[in-house]
Formats: structure tokens, sequence, C-alpha cells
């Protein structure tokens, strides 16, 4: 698999993973990968990340619900970024953060202050029960 040499892994042997979603581009979230977690989503078709702090791959729906199919894998003009384009399975609108709300970045700076502006969608103690 040498398209996997062509990425420029940290010294961590991990690269950042935007997940973005299809039709919307909403960003729905960031996270990382290594080299055995992007092998794993390019062979089957969902999003499987590294967790820094499980310390394991994570296939990411695995205890939520809440799969990623993976439509297009991309690579950013350094090689040190990745993007997926994905489909947020199980919830509609679509879950991609824990805190229960459809994308990770649901909180703008306003005023100096930051605001939660987008509402959950699902209370986290009902996905993680």
């Amino acid at each position: 698999m040498s398209w996997l040499d062509e990425v420029k892994w940290d010294d961590r042997g991990l690269v950042p993973v935007i997940a973005q979603e299809q039709g919307t581009g909403d960003v729905l979230m960031f996270a990382w990968m290594n080299r055995e977690a992007l092998a794993l989503t390019a062979e089957r078709g969902q999003a499987v990340y590294w967790s820094r702090s499980r310390g394991r791959l994570w296939h990411k729906g695995e205890e939520s619900g809440h799969f990623q199919q993976v439509h297009a894998i991309r690579m950013d003009c350094d090689n040190d970024v990745v993007l997926l384009t994905i489909t947020q399975l199980g919830h509609e609108p679509g879950i991609a953060c824990h805190t229960g709300r459809h994308s990770c970045f649901f909180q703008k700076l306003e005023n100096g202050v930051w605001s939660a502006v987008e509402p959950v969608l699902k209370d986290p103690a009902r996905i993680y029960d």
C-alpha cells in the first residue's frame, strides 16, 4: 500500500483528519488516524480513527451507533492533513459529536465569549447508555 507512504505522518505516526459532511459541506469533526486506521477506513468505507485518549483504534460509531460512511478520502497539498467526505449515519439529522450535536464545532466566539450555537439533538446520556 504505497499510497500510505505518501502521507506525512507526525512523530507519533499520526495524521490530522477532518470529517466533512457530503452535500452540506459542514465540518463535523477533527480527529487523528494512524497508518492502520487510514488503511481500514479506505478498505471498509467507514471512518476508523486513532483515539489518543483510549490509545487504540476507534471505529466511529462503535459505541454510539453514529457511523460515518466515507465517500472520498483526500489529502492536502503538503500531504499532512486528510479530509474525509462522509455521510453521518445513525440519527437524522446526523450526530457526529459526543455532546449529541450535529458538529463538534458548535461553539462560536461572540463578543469575547464562546457560545453554543447548535442544539443538542440527543442527550449524550441516552447515546452512550
